[in-house]
């Protein structure tokens, strides 16, 4: 199970060097609710990644306001632990709050912007434009 986004933050801020953090984004991406394989669908799947990501939205009707639950997976660990620390940040958000939220403001507090390659880098921006067009989506449907 994932940990509060506040606390992947805190160990984060916690790990001086990029090697510990670096294996703690794994960890992360091992704590990553398994992804049915019926969801690993051309539906799910993230363009713009260079390592196969598929994230599977979920909208929870039941409030006020309509929030988003996601699940994800990816072939590669580092981007795995990326998917990780997205869903943790986005998961449980409402779609107006998930479609405003600043995810490259908590990868730079994170780090992660210097640390990880363009490629990674690239494939991160792909997976927030897709939460967040998701959660415009919804957002407009509301």
């Amino acid at each position: 199970m994932l940990p509060p986004i506040d606390e992947i933050v805190s160990n984060f801020e916690f790990l001086d060097e990029w090697d510990d953090r670096h294996h703690y984004l794994m960890e992360l991406g091992r704590k990553l609710p398994p992804l049915p394989d019926e969801a690993h669908n051309e539906a799910n799947r993230v363009r713009g990644c260079v390592s196969q990501v598929w994230l599977e939205t979920h909208v929870d009707r039941s409030g006020a306001e309509p929030r988003l639950h996601f699940l994800g997976d990816s072939d590669a660990h580092i981007t795995k632990g990326v998917v990780a620390v997205l869903i943790a940040f986005f998961d449980g958000r409402t779609a107006t709050d998930a479609a405003r939220a600043d995810a490259l403001g908590l990868f730079r507090r994170l780090g992660l912007s210097e640390h990880l390659t363009a490629q990674r880098s690239n494939g991160a921006r792909a997976m927030m434009e897709r939460i967040r067009a998701d959660a415009e989506g919804v957002a407009a449907a509301a």
